[in-house]
């Protein structure tokens, strides 16, 4: 990996030619099937992590971004003892380069941005999927300045709340939505989990930050405790000062639309409408298949109901 990383080198005029592209493809696909049989040598391939950040580092984003070797480059460092446990001869880790510590998150999250704008959706299950992981699998480890870097870059912004969240092209909408995609099974999950993790696995902090229509599908599946009401997700005593958010959607009230309610229903209109309740509940009473009251024998017995003249 640290010949292939040389012909990567910043002295180089031009890029490999294609020969050497095929041979890294191949060296990347080597070390990713080695460590899915033997996920014990990983620590035998660490020192090959910064040669492979240098590599995606020099090609940059290409246009599709995750065509060959940016693909089997990723492939090839998820298996990979990232998080450094074993590999401490490598002193500081690779994964966060001294000269910058968000350089490579910010580079992979930028890979994930351009491969959800330039694939079709039903593609990338199989395209997306891994750098998506590989960016949830860096997070787990990652120092507190990366991690608060990558909640900055990846979660609505209050610029995301001026619209119900997931409406805009902005990253966090275009994950928003592709986590409710009936064509996505893989990385639907994947993404919510991702969005879950960067809310410090923390149920209140997730509703706030994706809204209860996000979050909700997520935390039942996971038999997560769901706060009792929407609203108190968002209830927090040190955020007077901040604007209201509407608890389901995420957006700000004070941006919202006026919803044109029509005009307001005159006296005749409403006896009509409680007359079509009061049949409606008789009828389901005597199909007994529920048991159910109806709503003005209730007030009835309760004397709230007055008869007038």
């Amino acid at each position: 990996m640290a010949r292939h990383a040389k012909a990567y080198s910043k002295s180089r005029k031009s890029l490999p030619a294609q020969a050497d592209e095929m041979a890294l493809t191949e060296t990347c696909k080597l070390i990713f099937n080695i460590l899915y049989y033997y996920p014990d040598l990983a620590e035998n391939f660490s020192a090959s992590i910064p040669h492979i950040f240098k590599i995606l580092t020099r090609i940059g984003v290409l246009k599709p971004p995750l065509q060959a070797p940016v693909n089997t480059l990723i492939n090839a460092l998820i298996p990979l003892d990232l998080e450094n446990k074993k590999s401490k001869h490598l002193g500081i880790n690779p994964v966060f380069p001294k000269f910058d510590q968000n350089h490579n998150i910010e580079l992979l999250i930028d890979i994930l941005h351009q491969a959800i704008t330039s694939y079709k959706e039903d593609d990338l299950d199989h395209i997306a999927a891994p750098v998506l992981n590989l960016i949830r699998k860096i997070y787990g480890f990652a120092p507190d300045g990366v991690r608060r870097y990558m909640q900055w870059l990846m979660l609505p912004t209050d610029a995301d709340r001026k619209k119900p969240l997931g409406q805009l092209d902005t990253l966090s909408a275009r994950l928003l939505r592709l986590s409710t995609s009936p064509m996505l099974p893989t990385m639907r999950e994947s993404i919510s989990a991702l969005m879950f993790e960067l809310s410090d696995n923390d149920a209140n902090k997730f509703v706030h930050n994706v809204g209860y229509g996000f979050a909700s599908g997520f935390l039942l599946s996971h038999n997560i405790a769901v706060p009792q009401t929407a609203s108190d997700a968002f209830s927090s005593p040190g955020d007077t000062g901040a604007p209201a958010i509407n608890p389901i959607t995420g957006q700000r009230l004070d941006m919202e639309e006026p919803h044109d309610t029509g005009p307001e229903m005159t006296q005749e209109e409403k006896e009509r409408e409680a007359e079509k309740l009061f049949v409606l509940f008789e009828r389901l009473k005597k199909t007994g298949v529920v048991n159910v009251k109806n709503p003005v024998e209730h007030a009835v017995e309760e004397g709230r109901f007055e008869e007038l003249d």
